[in-house]
């Protein structure tokens, strides 16, 4: 139930970078969400971040304890991708709900159990798609759903960034490397706009001269989908940041840059070409994590089941376990085909919030999260 205020209480698991630089100034943005604990094993960050927010701190081997404290009503869950399910069912069972970022895991059977967690107990869970309450991301998809562009045909993305070599996500392998980090996005975005389901995968992965990072530090993913279909993507943990996808369909196409990311300056921005004729489409920088996060919350207060739900995030993970097979493998990976998932309910996901300030991090190369 909320607080008193009419606010679901969350607990913040981890404060790494994305809890710091995004969703803990984010959730201020709402109306309907708060902040009252942090869960972390830096005794620096737990000091100065209980102090900025007036959170109550926790170690993790005190997880337990915040569970069972009455202080919040949901936890966001932002630990390295491999430590997702330990923090999570316990969690559920408990009768708390849960934001938890994506990739949902690193293996399906952690997928399911957590699935089957939320089930059993009733507790929600929702994988932090913050895309699908972006604007201009949900502009698009409907725009390729009318049949603007005619049928979409053909996905391309790149989507890159440097890691450091100091961080978890260089020294934790193919679970926390480009492909699962970086692959849900142009992932996700070719089944929203294609309204289906790969059924088969092919990889090309390398290791750049002179990267430190333990695993594919970049990769080529091709996906074949149903009626013919084509997407390509490539992710990289070594190259300068880049972010972009373009749509073909039978009667135009889109190309959007930016699309994937968030924060100062990071406004969704698409060229549609329809019968030759081009036309610039950029919309306002929102708070996308302020999106996400009120929206998950009203699923709450109503009693609703969150549209990115543990099989959305499952139906990426599975994939992503497909491209580790081809890598592994340098063969080809069949899919089970699945039906697609309705869009009509993501429209009423829709959120628009001014983007928050960001305040300075706290040691966020930490590796106690």
């Amino acid at each position: 139930m909320p607080n008193a205020a009419g606010k679901i209480r969350y607990g913040v698991v981890a404060g790494g970078s994305i809890s710091q630089g995004a969703f803990m100034p984010g959730i201020g943005q709402t109306d309907n969400s708060v902040m009252t604990a942090l869960v972390t094993g830096d005794p620096q960050k737990a000091a100065a971040l209980a102090d900025r927010y007036g959170l109550k701190a926790y170690a993790y081997e005190d997880y337990a304890k915040l569970l069972g404290s009455g202080e919040v009503d949901a936890v966001y869950v932002a630990t390295p991708n491999f430590r997702h399910r330990e923090f999570v069912i316990p969690a559920l069972e408990a009768g708390i709900h849960v934001l938890l970022e994506k990739p949902m895991a690193t293996n399906e059977t952690d997928c399911q159990a957590m699935i089957e967690a939320s089930r059993r107990t009733g507790a929600r869970l929702m994988i932090a798609y913050r895309l699908h309450s972006e604007p201009g991301t949900l502009d698009m998809i409907e725009r390729v759903h009318a049949g603007n562009f005619g049928e979409p045909r053909l996905f391309t993305s790149i989507f890159t960034q440097r890691v450091k070599p100091g961080n978890h996500r260089a020294q934790s392998g193919f679970g926390a490397g480009p492909v699962a980090d970086m692959g849900p996005y142009p992932l996700n975005m070719v089944r929203q706009l294609f309204n289906a389901e790969p059924v088969e995968v092919v990889a090309v992965g390398v290791r750049s001269p002179g990267s430190s990072i333990d695993t594919w530090d970049t990769v080529t993913v091709s996906l074949r989908f149903p009626d013919e279909r084509l997407a390509q993507f490539t992710v990289s943990y070594t190259l300068p940041d880049t972010e972009r996808f373009q749509l073909l369909g039978s009667k135009g196409e889109i190309e959007a840059s930016p699309c994937f990311g968030y924060g100062e300056g990071v406004a969704v921005s698409y060229r549609a070409t329809i019968d030759g004729e081009t036309r610039v489409h950029v919309n306002p920088v929102v708070d996308q994590f302020a999106g996400e996060t009120a929206y998950f919350s009203d699923c709450i207060m109503r009693n609703e089941a969150p549209e990115p739900d543990g099989e959305e995030g499952w139906r990426d993970v599975r994939v992503i376990v497909a491209i580790q097979r081809a890598l592994e493998t340098g063969q080809p990976q069949r899919l089970e085909p699945l039906a697609a998932r309705p869009f009509a309910r993501r429209r009423e996901q829709r959120r628009a919030f001014p983007l928050a300030a960001v305040p300075p991090m706290v040691n966020t190369e930490s590796p106690t999260w």
